[in-house]
């Protein structure tokens, strides 16, 4: 059994048999079952036979892609509710759309980020037992309704029980003797009981109905015993030898109400998780950016930006002096997004403030850095980094730069004089040689600034798929120095129209000081 008390059957359909292996090894030790396919055409044929609480669906793969099995499978289940999440490494918005108009119920982008899915499984088991739930109240209430006849009682115009049938002596408690020749207000409680002949004899003289011809009506009934229950009722209107007849039929909808509430305690308690999963990120977040930029980037001289994509950034500026008076600086960037990332990216930053506070080399810095995470992090999560050291007293400095986008030198007027770009593999993936840890030495004479970004900012694609690129970054920058960051944020933002973005974008300029004569 699950943790969280409710095995999922999940079906997944990806045509990489390593992907495959990857990740029914990660459904196991979630404590699930993992049906492999190999194409859309066999992940149907298995849907139709095992039918799985869940299916995890890649996109482009050979005999039939994700879509079209998706929407296959969703015509098999019918009105029976089987989640679909595409894994695909297809990004754009159309690709999201189309997944969705396909009957995908989410989407997680490659590589997958576990921590996310398996969140998104624990939400899955909730609403799948919530709705399990219902579904069973739901199946126990059909049973009554198809089993149970309905109760039948004819009175006449005096209100006098004339006939009811089994039902009524079953879902009462009496017997028929004791029924027939009576008042039918003794089914009815107070305060019902006391009106019911005042209704009976206006109607009769004339006046408008009160229940009959008026359909179904929810009333309350009493039974032999003092219990009550909720009945629909409908009466109507019949006329046997001259005499003047009111046919009331009762069906207990008692359980049914039942299920109502039920349903609707269940409704409220999924708004109260909802809100409190809210509140608990709100807190989280703010932690985190107490963490991340409580104490750090009060530099003069130093500008930074950072917009998550989700509620989490994966993205981190990070820039302190050692004792010296050197300056640090570190833009680092996460694999994935939200929390999962920006739990890996703090790690970076904790470890960089405390190297770099010592005023260490910039190499043993990333030296350290990268045993660190590979050490504590698990596999496949990396941070992408660019660190520099900047000596402003001697006007020189020096930059690492790994699997992150260029860093950009730029003179006073925003052009671009040179490049500083990615030699080295990012933290945290290999121990690699003294090579990995080399660091490139530059100096300066004039106004200068360096421009480092993630690679959310230079892919942020428009609702026409296009990327923002090197190119419109580059012409961003031609602008007075104090109004460059804005210059940038402003053109990202014309860029996108309005549009999401996939990734977390971060942007950090650094003023160097002309050298002293």
């Amino acid at each position: 059994m699950n943790r969280e008390g409710l095995t999922l059957d999940v079906l997944v359909v990806e045509d990489e048999k390593s992907n495959r292996l990857l990740l029914g090894a990660f459904l196991a030790e979630q404590g699930h079952r993992a049906i492999p396919a190999e194409n859309g055409a066999e992940g149907v044929a298995l849907f139709g036979q095992h039918r799985p609480d869940v299916v995890l669906m890649d996109i482009v793969m050979p005999e039939m892609d994700g879509y079209e099995a998706a929407r296959r499978i969703k015509a098999l289940a019918g009105e029976r509710w089987a989640p679909v999440i595409f894994l695909s490494s297809l990004n754009r918005e159309d690709d999201l759309v189309q997944g969705l108009e396909a009957g995908g119920d989410d989407y997680l982008f490659k590589p997958i980020s576990f921590s996310v899915l398996s969140a998104k499984l624990r939400s899955l088991q909730r609403t799948l037992a919530l709705q399990r739930s219902a579904d069973e109240s739901r199946r126990r209430l059909q049973t009554v309704s198809d089993c149970l006849i309905d109760a039948l009682v004819t009175i006449d115009e005096h209100a006098v029980i004339q006939s009811a049938n089994p039902a009524t002596t079953q879902l009462f408690g009496y017997e028929a003797s004791e029924l027939i020749g009576r008042n039918v207000k003794m089914l009815m409680p107070e305060p019902q009981r006391s009106a019911h002949d005042g209704h009976v004899r206006r109607y009769v003289e004339g006046g408008r109905p009160h229940i009959i011809g008026a359909g179904g009506r929810e009333v309350t009934c009493l039974r032999k015993d003092g219990s009550r229950f909720e009945a629909e009722l409908g009466v109507s209107e019949a006329s046997h030898g001259g005499q003047r007849l009111f046919i009331g039929v009762l069906r207990d909808i008692s359980e049914r109400k039942r299920a109502a509430r039920q349903l609707e305690e269940y409704a409220t308690r999924l708004r109260d998780y909802h809100d409190a999963a809210e509140e608990e990120n709100r807190l989280a977040r703010e932690i985190m950016e107490c963490q991340a930029y409580g104490k750090r980037l009060r530099e003069p001289g130093v500008r930074f930006w950072v917009a998550p994509a989700r509620h989490f950034s994966g993205d981190v500026v990070s820039a302190l002096r050692a004792p010296d008076g050197r300056l640090y600086l570190m833009l680092a960037d996460a694999t994935g997004h939200g929390l999962a990332a920006a739990i890996s990216v703090l790690q970076a930053l904790n470890l960089f403030g405390l190297l770099a506070g010592s005023g260490l080399p910039l190499g043993e810095i990333v030296h350290e850095m990268n045993a660190r995470i590979r050490e504590a992090m698990p596999v496949g999560r990396f941070v992408a980094a660019g660190l520099l050291m900047v000596d402003a007293a001697l006007g020189r400095g020096e930059i690492w730069v790994g699997g992150m986008p260029d860093i950009l030198r730029v003179d006073g007027s925003g052009r671009v004089l040179g490049r500083f770009a990615s030699r080295h593999l990012p933290l945290g993936i290999a121990d690699g040689d003294g090579a990995a840890w080399q660091t490139e030495a530059f100096d300066w004479h004039d106004a200068e600034e360096l421009v480092l970004c993630s690679d959310g900012l230079l892919e942020a694609e428009n609702a026409r798929g296009e990327a923002f690129g090197a190119a419109r970054l580059a012409e961003a920058l031609v602008a007075l120095p104090q109004a460059r960051l804005g210059a940038v944020r402003a053109a990202i933002e014309a860029h996108l129209e309005g549009m999401p973005t996939h990734d977390d974008i971060s942007l950090a300029l650094v003023d160097l000081a002309p050298q002293a004569a």
